[in-house]
């Protein structure tokens, strides 16, 4: 697995090794092992998830306060611009994104820290999108940052209005966001 690093220290793309030949390609999503050898990062997962969404779909900016939660995330399907925040009052790069394509056809990963609100564009017809969570759900801890604080400046690569579900048109701005210490 080759890492490749991003504009935040903490955030990670990984580039799993792949096997093709003429009858398609196999590689490992996940091995616990080559991931901490790889990223130095001991994750245990609880639970996997998988969304199907259309294009200018826009989901996020995620968080749970509590139980936050690691997130491995790549896609199997298409194509998405996706977005991490640094919402760890306690670090450098506090209030900071990074952005980066995670598409099939890269096959590219991306290691989303606790403490990061999380989220992405499909710049695809459609795309299916696959995360690893550290924690499990809780719907009670999560949380909405808003897609397009100012604040942010967050550059979504699309015209117009993305199509958003109602909490996450509801998001709060970083400025009267609940964070991490």
């Amino acid at each position: 697995m080759k890492v490749i690093p991003t504009a935040i220290a903490d955030v990670l793309i990984l580039e799993p090794v792949v096997h093709g030949d003429a009858r398609g390609f196999f590689l490992e999503s996940y091995n616990k092992r080559e991931f901490l050898r790889a990223t130095g990062v001991e994750a245990d997962f609880v639970q996997d998830n998988h969304s199907r969404s259309s294009k200018n779909v826009l989901r996020g900016l995620h968080y749970q306060l509590h139980q936050p939660q690691g997130k491995l995330v790549r896609v199997v399907v298409g194509e998405v611009y996706d977005v991490a925040v640094d919402l760890r009052r306690s670090s450098p790069s506090f209030g900071q994104w990074v952005g980066f394509h995670l598409s099939a056809q890269s096959k590219r990963m991306a290691w989303i820290p606790p403490g990061f609100a999380h989220g992405f564009l499909v710049v695809s017809d459609f795309a299916e999108f696959l995360y690893k969570t550290t924690d499990y759900y809780a719907p009670e801890q999560e949380r909405t940052l808003l897609w397009n604080d100012p604040a942010l400046g967050i550059d979504w690569p699309f015209p117009g209005e993305p199509l958003l579900a109602a909490k996450d048109r509801a998001g709060t701005p970083l400025g009267k966001a609940e964070v991490f210490s």
